[in-house]
């Protein structure tokens, strides 16, 4: 019987486009393998490519081969893409000669395609990851010469945020399917930004603990900070002791992402129980990470003085405010405002489902897989969704407005009335209503604000 191999692939690029490595970990019966190199100028999706192309090669042609990969630029690419590619003979391709390798080294094997979220701890990503960065730095070696040192690595572009930044776990979604040659043209800038976001974090000055990332803006605006914000808890209740386990947030100026975020992983101090099957993320995972009490003080003052943008704002304001509290911390509700994009989306289609999958599908977002939710993902679909919900993105230049003009379109979006439409429960969700008030008083030996 022929063996299994699982591989994993990655790539890195210092600059988008520069000095760019790859990497290949792979796993046989016989022992490990860790294949990497690089090129003086090149871009991450190359990068990545030419991870999976070398990896590949490597195997016999007779193996089982199970390849995990963070770019699902190359996930979809060769898996659904390349056929229609086939068929137009290539046109309108981005790096044809790669896709092409890739397909002429996949043929006649038995592969299995799976993708992987990037720079979240798994061991196997973690090491191709360090694999790219290797390559990327031995190419950097071989440059180096007294008047050449640092010419030829570019340093990222000063817009690389100003795209759409948010399609990191892209799938189509089978009810709205969009074109895959937008999809492809996403997810290739998206792919760039994720290594420049990863090299960014290295090299930040604020990280206070290794567990707590923060991403310096690349792009310098004036004006309120907005933080899109979400969070990820080991259950629903924090007056039954319930935790936060993961905080995500990115901000937004004048409505234009920065490239300013921040990201933590928390130990909740207890089983995270069946939330697990919601976030995905498991006690073992956790066990290594900082207390919320070690990264409070850094997390508050990211946060502060910031309106935060939440949807169902309540619940993760009322989890944050009670963790900064047991910190020894002001409530965060006293040193930000708040928008509920959840109350904004009821009040704009009444009577409509308003999940934040919901108004993906309805704004035509491009989707992405969230059979795991993650706080910093959700940060970002929630971006998407605000900006399509509040306007789309403007298509004019927000900082040359003045402070006058910008207060008159406030004081205008504010006179706005709404005449909500009144929809009556059905019988059937009336008596579900008196279901879950009665279990409510069961558990917790008191009626609710809910019950007759």
């Amino acid at each position: 019987m022929s063996q299994t191999i699982t591989l994993y692939v990655d790539g890195a690029c210092k600059g988008n486009p520069g000095l760019g490595g790859w990497g290949a970990y792979i796993i046989t019966e016989q022992g490990e393998h860790k294949l990497y190199g690089g090129e003086p100028e090149t871009t991450n999706n190359r990068m990545e490519l030419q991870a999976a192309i070398e990896g590949v090669s490597f195997c016999p042609m007779d193996a089982h081969l199970v390849i995990w990969t963070d770019s699902n630029y190359v996930k979809q690419g060769i898996t659904e893409w390349i056929h229609g590619w086939k068929k137009k003979n290539w046109k309108d391709v981005k790096n044809p000669d790669l896709w092409k390798k890739l397909d002429a080294v996949c043929a006649n094997r038995d592969i299995e395609w799976n993708w992987i979220k990037g720079h979240a701890g798994h061991a196997g990503n973690e090491m191709a990851d360090q694999l790219a960065n290797q390559g990327a730095d031995q190419i950097a070696q071989q440059l180096k010469s007294p008047t050449q040192a640092n010419a030829d690595i570019k340093k990222p572009e000063a817009d690389w945020l100003l795209n759409d930044p948010l399609g990191l776990d892209i799938e189509a979604d089978t009810d709205e399917m969009i074109e895959e040659s937008e999809l492809e043209e996403i997810l290739d800038s998206v792919d760039e930004i994720e290594v420049s976001t990863a090299i960014v974090q290295d090299a930040s000055p604020t990280n206070q603990h290794p567990h707590i990332v923060i991403t310096e803006a690349k792009v310098h605006l004036q004006g309120p900070r907005q933080l899109i914000l979400d969070t990820e808890t080991t259950g629903f209740y924090f007056q039954d002791g319930d935790r936060i386990i993961e905080v995500g947030a990115i901000e937004m100026i004048n409505r234009k992402l920065t490239g300013s975020s921040i990201h933590i992983y928390i130990n909740p101090e207890k089983p995270v129980g069946d939330s697990e099957n919601v976030h995905g993320i498991s006690d073992d995972f956790l066990k290594d990470k900082p207390k919320y009490a070690e990264i409070a003080d850094t997390l508050f003052s990211f946060l502060k003085g910031a309106e935060i943008i939440a949807h169902n704002a309540a619940f993760d304001m009322n989890f944050l405010n009670m963790e900064f509290k047991r910190a020894g911390l002001p409530l965060l509700s006293e040193v930000c405002e708040v928008t509920d994009t959840l109350a904004l989306a009821k009040n704009k289609h009444p009577g409509q489902k308003n999940s934040l999958d919901a108004l993906v599908r309805r704004y035509e977002i491009p989707a992405r897989d969230r059979t795991f939710h993650g706080a910093l993902l959700d940060a970002e679909i929630l971006a998407d969704v605000y900006l399509a919900m509040t306007g789309g993105q403007v298509a004019f230049d927000m900082d040359t407005l003045t402070q006058a003009e910008q207060d008159e379109k406030k004081i205008t979006r504010q006179s706005v009335q709404v005449d909500l439409v009144i929809i009556k429960p059905s019988e059937h969700e009336l008596n579900e209503h008196e279901t879950w008030v009665k279990q409510f008083e069961e558990k917790h030996g008191e009626p609710c604000l809910f019950a007759k």
